[in-house]
């Protein structure tokens, strides 16, 4: 991303799961890049509630280097996010619509509160600022489903923030899709450059084909972001198996062989005499060639 940037690529929401979000340093080098994230982590995540702060630092005595540390007491004390969710009131939990399923309109039911994280002393900032802390709680569940941090301006409605953090998983799809259906996960070389290449082609022709729906208009389906394929029609002589039609033409051919196997031989035609058959003949010839078996 550093190197994008410094190439002029444009700034926009980074997205990442728990993998990346739990990681401290990660989200502070995002904040020092300009860089608004919505990434996942881990119900054991301590933060500040809303409402209580630690204590600043202890006065600089003028000895070695000045406290930049906030003091903590035994009544002000960060939570786990976890535990946090689970004080919060019914009330503050609202039922959002994010996304247009295959069956279905995808919603769930999400809180939202703005807390400052207090995990780790990384940064120059050792308080850090308030950001949204994003709840999932599925109604029926016991405990609450996803957690997330963003960096996201506080003015920013539920909806949106929602659409936000879930958009992850529509990046997640296209690039199953890309696996699966174009070949991504087919390169079997070992250099760089040859992956480069096959990337680059398979992408390429994801791009196309989203371009081709969107141009075509076509309804979302269980594939958005595909082409509706045409259906080759049936041939004609075409039989499903386990049709009574199927089963007739089984049961035929053993009486074939039987029929075969016990006609009459028939010696070789002299001059003037009347040839048997052609079905005849095949019959003649079968059971010779049995007889010399």
């Amino acid at each position: 991303m550093e190197t994008s940037l410094a190439e002029g690529a444009p700034k926009y929401c980074v997205l990442a799961d728990a993998g990346y979000g739990g990681d401290q340093t990660f989200r502070q080098r995002l904040t020092e890049l300009g860089l608004p994230y919505v990434v996942g982590i881990k119900s054991s995540v301590v933060v500040w509630p809303p409402g209580l702060e630690p204590q600043p630092p202890k006065r600089y005595s003028g000895n070695g280097r000045p406290p930049l540390v906030p003091r903590r007491t035994q009544r002000r004390q960060p939570v786990s996010v976890k535990d946090l969710a689970h004080a919060l009131p019914a009330s503050a939990f609202q039922t959002i619509s994010w996304c247009q399923g295959t069956n279905e309109t995808l919603s769930g039911r999400f809180a939202a509160v703005r807390v400052p994280h207090a995990g780790g002393n990384i940064g120059k900032a050792r308080l850090h600022p308030e950001q949204w802390l994003l709840i999932e709680w599925p109604a029926g569940d016991t405990t609450p489903l996803k957690y997330y941090l963003s960096t996201l301006p506080g003015d920013i409605v539920l909806n949106d923030l929602v659409a936000q953090a879930h958009m992850r998983w529509r990046i997640e799809r296209d690039y199953q899709d890309l696996k699966q259906e174009l070949g991504l996960g087919h390169y079997e070389g070992r250099g760089w450059r040859g992956f480069h290449h096959h990337a680059t082609l398979s992408i390429a022709a994801y791009g196309f084909l989203v371009t081709e729906r969107i141009a075509a208009g076509k309804p979302a389906g269980a594939k958005n972001n595909f082409v509706v394929r045409q259906v080759p029609a049936f041939p004609a002589d075409y039989i499903p198996r386990g049709s009574p039609a199927r089963t007739a033409a089984h049961k035929l051919k053993p009486r074939l062989c039987r029929e075969i196997l016990t006609a009459p031989v028939f010696p070789p035609s002299e001059p003037g005499s009347v040839k048997p058959s052609s079905a005849c003949a095949a019959r003649g010839v079968a059971n010779r060639k049995a007889a010399k078996a």
